[in-house]
């Protein structure tokens, strides 16, 4: 089953890193992401502009385009990935691991509903 790995942080924390500490944490999310991509286990994976960047289309009638994210909230969602585990406690592992990598903030699990599948074989 393929599950979504949404990882949230503080924005503005994650922004002031040093290039350097922003790098050493990249290094160590590798490893994990190697390790899944050797065993056919990774899918996409994405790591997401700031929100100032983002826009939000409201669903209204009319809709309405807005400037910036949905919600303010204390973590914004800042990436994800796509992970094919056997049940919820792998993919659980599988988000210890990218915790033990980078440490703070918050991963949450979800099962995907595959549309397109891409790469990954279900």
């Amino acid at each position: 089953m393929l599950y979504a790995i949404l990882c949230y942080h503080d924005e503005d924390l994650v922004g002031s890193w040093s290039k350097e500490h922003d790098a050493e944490v990249m290094t160590k999310l590798a490893v994990v992401q190697e390790n899944l991509a050797k065993q056919g286990r990774l899918g996409p994976v994405a790591r997401l502009l700031p929100t100032t960047a983002a826009t939000t289309l409201r669903k209204d009638d009319p809709p309405l385009v807005l400037d910036g994210p949905f919600a303010e909230t204390k973590e914004q969602l800042l990436g994800f990935y796509i992970v094919d585990c056997k049940n919820l406690d792998e993919a659980l592992d599988v988000a210890k691991d990218l915790g033990a990598a980078n440490p703070g903030g918050a991963y949450e699990i979800r099962p995907v509903g595959v549309l397109n599948p891409g790469s990954i074989e279900t």
